[in-house]
């Protein structure tokens, strides 16, 4: 798959993915004998991974250490496994925070119904 279909199908620019690749998110993608990228069925299984990272607001320092571990294979499963655990924990705590500001929002939402209905 050409950089133009993957950018299609993840919703990513293709500068995003050039910029992937230079970081060392993205690494050994083919390449045709033009030298353009050639993308596998891996390599978007990947992309969608590093997505979800994204989506949980993992640092990209953190996203490239994560592949770095994954380059080296087996011996770096506990590493990787600490790495997420890790980052979990931030998402367990950022959604018990934004839990008690949609509380807060919740209870305004009320009052302000509660005046419209005095004021009607």
């Amino acid at each position: 798959m050409r950089i133009r279909d993957v950018a299609a199908t993840t919703g990513l620019s293709a500068h995003t993915l050039r910029w992937y690749e230079k970081i060392g998110l993205l690494r050994s993608v083919e390449r045709d004998r033009g030298g353009r990228r050639l993308f596998t069925q891996d390599d978007l299984r990947w992309l969608e991974f590093i997505g979800r990272l994204r989506e949980m607001d993992m640092p990209v320092r953190e996203m490239v250490r994560y592949a770095e571990l994954r380059e080296q294979g087996d011996a770096t499963l506990a590493a990787r496994r600490e790495l997420l655990e890790g980052h979990r924990q931030r998402v367990r705590e950022r959604m018990e925070r934004l839990a008690a500001c949609l509380t807060h929002l919740d209870d305004k939402i009320a009052w302000y119904r509660g005046q419209e209905a005095d004021h009607a």
